[in-house]
């Protein structure tokens, strides 16, 4: 993507005329992503104000098919087309009319099963199969047992998904108990090249799964021979994701509710995270000169970033879910004086300047008419937040790192000091990700680590005088609102809410129901089913409703924004849509304290490569 463009390649060149002749267009894109699913070529422009008006045509309604339905085939839903003859208009609130009748309102979507052929494949990975549906509902409380059946596991079990799985022993006795270990798990990512060589895996190491490996190179390279490239396949309830760049297959390999495009996002997300390390033009050296070369040495390091992200993507991203990023809410006018603070203390040779609080964006500065992808921006939180040497006491780095998002073919330096907000002081080893605020600078220039240093001590300096490191403490303190702070009595438990013009979004607090990692997991999963019907090729509902046996779900695009929220099984449908729009109200009341718009802007040009 060209940042120096600020623009998607979809964009539609009327809108990046406009963006030029109104400046305040241009700094309202902090960051543009084009990994959006949802915009397609032919999408309507951006308004200034959400758009409620559908047709019943674009109403969809899921339910399981009267309870003779599996849990794993209900996980397999795919979106059909509604009946074109209803062709009237309605608003949002016209959903809730007591007038309507049943059928009317449900305008149901049937669910369908796609079995597909699995044969051979499925016979080389029958090890992977688990068709053991989940236990009957004893109660209908909200996702008191699990949608699918990957998500039937308490706490302990789901976190022991992230255990290691042990080394072979010199005499390899314990090579089975091993590989059953690595067959336990619900997720598996894979990083070969295109000679076969395995480069990276998340679990087990290349000497013990040698065989699926070889397996998997095999299929590949089947297609390949036939002037075809594989994109994916499935082996009983576990389906397989390739993704291909130049001599790397990237491999999903999930039991867990995820569209391919989901898995295909993480794939990405990780290729991101080699290039980060290593650039285009040197990957692409490497594999030129040696088609058999090992990138184990020259990835040496980086172990711990792929897991780290690979874990993330196994437990849940809404980040990554929806290709955007979150901000800390605060108020307009102390994010500005942040703000203020940047480009009072901008270093010569700054390019761009981040300040991160609990793992969210308070501040940046940057160039104008130059954003941060995305992408970037969740490898540099993996990288700050997750990497040992860089959170380790809380002190001072100095980091190689590419950015491909904005110059896949050189590197950028990162200068990264942590504050701990417990005691507004530096230099304690414990400092967590929700205690810390973290400076990131970045600069082109390698010889620049004493400007940046210095830049961050006047910016601490002054952040410190105007109070806003406590306004940011405070702020993380507070957490995220509750569902009935913003809508008193709803019967909403959680929502998602993505502003598409910003690439940005918020979300409601986990508490009270999902705060342990198997119930965060589950929500994720019913997210995923959503956001994968809505998003289905070839259909246009802009509004989808989702009742199951255990939670009432719902999904609500429009150009502005996406909002996808969770209530109990039971839940009333004309409550859920008019809880549903006060949500949507009240982000747009408070979307500058929920969203970075523009940012802080250096005028500075002298270090942009585009």
């Amino acid at each position: 993507m060209s940042i120096a463009g600020m623009s998607p390649p979809q964009t539609d060149p009327k809108n990046d005329q406009d963006e030029d002749r109104n400046e305040s267009a241009v700094d309202a894109q902090v960051m543009r992503s084009d990994k959006d699913p949802s915009t397609a070529s032919g999408a309507p422009n951006l308004q200034a104000e959400a758009t409620t008006a559908i047709s019943r045509a674009d109403i969809g309604t899921q339910s399981p098919d009267g309870g003779s339905a599996s849990p794993s085939a209900y996980s397999s839903l795919a979106v059909r087309g509604l009946s074109r003859g209803l062709k009237a208009r309605a608003s949002l609130s016209q959903l809730t009319s007591p007038k309507s009748s049943d059928a009317g309102d449900s305008a149901s979507i049937r669910s369908s099963v796609q079995n597909g052929d699995i044969g051979d494949v499925e016979a080389m990975f029958m090890d992977f199969v688990n068709t053991t549906p989940a236990g009957p509902a004893d109660t209908t409380s909200l996702l008191h047992y699990p949608e699918f059946p990957a998500d039937d596991v308490n706490d302990e079990e789901f976190l022991s998904e992230f255990d290691s799985i042990g080394e072979l022993d010199e005499q390899a006795g314990n090579e089975d108990l091993l590989l059953q270990r690595w067959k336990a798990k619900q997720k598996h990512f894979l990083i070969l090249s295109a000679a076969g060589k395995p480069i990276w895996t998340r679990h087990g190491d290349s000497g013990l799964i040698s065989t699926y490996v070889g397996i998997i190179q095999t299929i590949i390279s089947f297609y390949e021979d036939a002037n075809d490239r594989l994109r994916g396949f499935s082996a009983g309830d576990t389906r397989f994701v390739i993704l291909t760049h130049g001599s790397l297959h990237l491999v999903a390999i999930s039991r867990i509710m995820e569209s391919d495009y989901q898995l295909r996002l993480q794939l990405e997300a990780l290729y991101m995270q080699i290039l980060s390390t290593l650039t285009l033009p040197s990957l692409t050296h490497l594999f030129s000169v040696r088609p058999s070369t090992d990138l184990k040495r020259p990835l040496q390091g980086s172990e711990t970033l792929l897991s780290s992200l690979a874990d993330s993507f196994t437990r849940g991203s809404p980040s990554t879910l929806l290709s955007a990023l979150e901000c800390l809410k605060i108020r307009k006018v102390h994010r500005q004086t942040i703000n203020n603070a940047l480009i009072k203390t901008k270093a010569a040779k700054l390019l761009y300047g981040l300040v991160v609080a609990s793992g969210r964006l308070v501040s940046v500065i940057r160039p104008k008419k130059h954003s941060l992808h995305p992408g970037d921006l969740q490898l540099l939180f993996n990288m700050v937040f997750e990497a040992d040497g860089v959170k380790a006491g809380g002190g001072e780095s100095w980091i190689p790192v590419c950015l491909p998002g904005f110059n896949s073919s050189g590197y950028l330096y990162m200068y990264v000091s942590f504050l701990d907000l417990r005691e507004e002081a530096e230099g304690d080893e414990d400092i967590s990700k929700d205690e810390s605020v973290a400076i990131v600078l970045i600069s082109p220039d390698k010889e620049s680590f004493f400007e940046m240093q210095e830049m961050r001590n006047s910016l601490v300096e002054q952040m410190r005088k105007n109070g806003s490191l406590k306004v940011i403490k405070s702020a993380v303190d507070q957490g995220r609102p509750l569902t009935t702070d913003i809508v008193p009595g709803t019967v909403l438990h959680h929502f998602l809410y993505k502003s598409r013009a910003n690439v940005q979004f918020t979300m409601s607090s986990y508490a009270p129901e999902f705060t342990s990692v198997s119930r965060r997991r589950r929500l994720m999963s019913v997210y995923n089913n959503l956001h994968a019907s809505i998003h289905a090729k070839n259909t246009h509902v802009k509004v989808h409703h989702c009742v199951s046996r255990s939670a009432t779900s719902f999904a609500w695009v429009t150009p502005v924004f996406e909002l996808y929220c969770i209530a109990e099984p039971s839940a009333n449908r004309n409550a859920l849509v008019q809880s549903a729009s006060k949500i949507a109200q009240w982000v747009q009341q408070e979307e500058e304290r929920l969203f970075i718009i523009g940012g802080a802007v250096s005028l500075q040009r002298d270090y942009i490569h585009s």
